[in-house]
Parts: C-alpha cells; sequence; structure tokens
C-alpha cells in the first residue's frame, strides 16, 4: 500500500515537472526583446509599455519597455546590443546616422533600423509678451532652448537660423519644460521652445490662468528650415486647439520613431510591425498617441532605411520604403552647430524626452 501510494506521488511529481518544463520551455522559447522608451513621467514611457503589450501579445515576442533617458540613449542601447527596439525623434537618429550634433563627439552609428513613425512632436514657441508676434522678435529677449545639446536644443537653434538670429543674439535659458513653464509664468523668461504633441497640458493650463500667445513658425523662416532640415515637416496647430487661440498656427514638426536593431530577424519584425498596425484602433482606446498610427505615417520619415522586415508589411498595403543602407542619410541632415501641410490631430501632450523633462 505504502508503495503503492508512493509510486503514485513519485508520477505525479514526474507529470508536474514535465508540465512545469514544458510551460517555462514554451515561455523562454520566445524572443526577447528590450524596448528603450523615455522618463517615467512622459509619454514615450506610457506609450511604450502599451505598444509592448500588443507586441507581446500578437507578435509572440516577449518585449519588455525600460525608462531610459530618451532618444540619445535608445539607439547608444541599441547599437551596443543592450536594447533591440526604441524609440527615437527623426531629427536625433538623423544625427545619429550622420555622426552630426549630438553625436558629433561618439560617432556616426548604422546600427539601426525605422520600424515606423509614429506620431508628431510638434515644435512650440509660447510667450506671455504681446509684442512677440514673429521668430524675429525674440533679438535681445531671455529664452529658454532647453537644455544644452538637448533635442529642444537644436530645433531651438534651427528656427533661429531660419529667421536669421544666432544664439548670441538671444539671451539662452538652459531650461527644462517645467522650468521653462515656472520661468515665463513669473516673468523671469520671455518666450521658451517646447517641443511636444499638441494641446501640450501645460501650456494650456498656462494659457488658462494665465493667457499666453503661440508664436507662428512659418513663411520664409519655415521654408529655410525645411531647406536646411529634411526630417522637419510643416504642420498646423488648429485655432481652439489652446484656450485664447483664435486662430491656426503655422509651425513645423518631427516625428516619434520606433527604431529597431539592424540585426533583428526580418520575419519577427514583419510580426512586430503588423501587431501594432493591425491593432491600431485598439491602441487607441489606452492611449490617444493611437489615434496617429497608420501606414502613411508610419512611412513618412524616409531619410534613413527602414527594416527589411517592417518593408515588408508596408509593401502589402502598397507602400514602398527604402531599405537600402547605402541610399540612407543623403539629404540635408542638420549643421554640426554645437552652439553657435500636416494638421496637429489633438491628441497632444508627449513632452519630447530628449529635454530632461521626461
Amino acid at each position: 500500500m505504502k508503495k503503492s501510494v508512493l509510486k503514485k506521488i513519485t508520477v505525479f511529481v514526474a507529470v508536474m515537472t514535465m508540465v512545469v518544463t514544458c510551460l517555462s520551455g514554451c515561455g523562454g522559447g520566445k524572443k526577447r526583446m528590450m524596448f528603450g522608451t523615455g522618463g517615467t513621467a512622459g509619454t514615450y514611457y506610457a506609450y511604450g509599455g502599451v505598444l509592448a503589450q500588443y507586441m507581446r501579445n500578437y507578435a509572440g515576442v516577449r518585449v519588455t519597455a525600460v525608462s531610459t533617458g530618451g532618444s540619445k540613449v535608445n539607439i547608444q542601447s541599441v547599437q551596443d546590443g543592450d536594447y533591440q527596439l526604441g524609440f527615437a525623434q527623426s531629427d536625433v537618429m538623423t544625427y545619429a546616422w550622420n555622426g552630426t550634433r549630438s553625436f558629433e563627439e561618439d560617432g556616426a552609428t548604422h546600427d539601426f533600423r525605422v520600424l515606423g513613425a509614429l506620431y508628431n512632436e510638434t515644435v512650440q514657441l509660447f510667450t506671455m509678451d504681446p509684442d512677440i508676434k514673429t521668430v524675429s522678435d525674440l533679438k535681445g529677449k531671455d529664452v529658454s532652448i532647453g537644455a544644452s545639446g538637448s533635442g529642444v536644443y537644436f530645433n531651438a537653434l534651427d528656427v533661429l537660423e531660419g529667421a536669421g538670429l544666432g544664439i548670441n543674439d538671444i539671451n539662452p535659458q538652459y531650461q527644462s519644460f517645467e522650468d521653462s513653464k515656472e520661468a515665463l509664468k513669473d516673468g523671469r523668461i520671455d518666450a521658451a521652445f517646447i517641443v511636444a504633441g499638441a494641446p501640450t497640458s501645460a501650456i494650456t493650463e498656462l494659457a488658462t490662468t494665465n493667457g499666453v500667445y503661440l508664436v507662428n513658425i512659418n513663411g520664409e523662416v519655415r521654408d529655410r528650415i525645411m531647406e536646411e532640415c529634411s526630417y522637419y515637416d510643416p504642420l498646423t496647430i488648429p485655432a481652439g486647439t489652446y484656450p485664447g487661440q483664435d486662430e491656426d498656427v503655422e509651425t513645423i514638426t518631427v516625428k516619434a520613431v520606433l527604431i529597431v536593431s539592424a540585426d533583428a530577424d526580418e520575419d519577427t519584425v514583419y510580426k512586430l510591425t503588423a501587431a501594432l498596425f493591425d491593432h491600431a484602433d485598439e491602441i487607441t482606446q489606452e492611449n490617444a498617441k493611437g489615434s496617429e498610427l497608420s501606414v502613411e505615417n508610419a512611412t513618412s520619415v524616409q531619410t534613413l532605411p527602414f527594416h527589411k522586415g517592417a518593408a515588408r508589411y508596408y509593401a502589402e498595403h502598397g507602400i514602398t520604403v527604402n531599405t537600402d543602407e547605402n541610399a540612407a542619410g543623403t539629404g540635408n541632415t542638420g549643421k554640426n552647430t554645437s552652439g553657435s501641410g500636416k494638421t496637429s490631430d489633438g491628441a497632444g501632450d508627449s513632452l519630447k524626452d530628449d529635454s530632461g523633462n521626461n
């Protein structure tokens, strides 16, 4: 009797061991990918968590979203092999590809590919001074241009140069977005640049309580910027986006882009791409940024090569993208300056991680 019971127990333990081994083996057999996002308070991190969930559920890949310092860190971590996916601004990834600006010291990297552009990050110049009506009016003013060397910093330089101004023509303040908001409210600065989806909650707050003005970046100024830097697109912030905004505001935008390791398996990247764009409506229910997920928007960044897996997905939807490394980065991609018709959809509030705000 004791032997019979012992035998049954032994068999049960063996079966359970096999079950556990099988389950762990099945889970362990899935590909693992680390996904660099941004700071925990920003859109990159929150949105990255949602996208990681859909890639896990529908691509069969164990994607883990992790908090990082933003675009530059993500690109370098993909280069080092620590991450296989990451968020990157379209302008910053262009710097990386060409070894310019924030990548001038570290040198160029070609170890990543584009999976797809995700949403707009709008260059917004705002002030509480009604006499500042154009970019040229910033001359001699105290202007926040983001942390030195950040993405916002270089965006601000591009806009100033488009108006024929240099950093020495203003009194630059190297402030994070939050510091800029408080300094503007307290009258310690005259204007500030931010790069974020519109509407941005902090600007909405200022507009509601103090009154702010958005300055147009348009006409010849915008034409010169876009001629020099191919990663910008024109964008209109519709009237009514912010309290007291009675007219449309013209500006420029860069894209938040999902990049993937150049060495990633083609079939895997195809499945990752499908997991996102086949489920855009569901993703939108969890994060407003999903409203900008479309194959048209995803393929709007054409200056750098796409991964072949993503390209296959887009080809099935009638869009051809470049996958040739040798044909990339040949457009105007920003100067080595170290100091010297789309419409906002209202998803908003995606503070640019490279400014130190997230």
